[in-house]
């Protein structure tokens, strides 16, 4: 069964803390999700990239405050969020 983008951010949005910048391994992410690792990984790139995710260098993840927020919101719908635009993408 296809695991979807909010199920990633409500679980990395419980094992992670954006305040403490608590972080946790994609693959214990993977693991607690009961999916693969490669299917976890391009949803939180996805999620990165609106700023709902923060992906370290290390390979470590966290939650930022903004997917707390949107989370937060307790929206039964789906959630639009683009991904912010530089100066030279308008």
């Amino acid at each position: 069964m296809p695991i979807s983008r909010r199920v990633v951010l409500e679980r990395l949005a419980t094992e992670t803390d954006a305040d403490s910048r608590e972080t946790m391994t994609v693959e214990a992410l993977a693991a607690g999700l009961d999916t693969d690792e490669r299917t976890v990984e391009a949803h939180l790139q996805r999620l990165a990239d609106c700023e709902l995710a923060r992906i370290h260098a290390s390979g470590r993840v966290r939650v930022t405050i903004t997917g707390e927020e949107i989370l937060e919101l307790g929206a039964d719908e789906v959630v639009i969020v683009d991904r912010p635009t530089t100066d030279t993408e308008r």
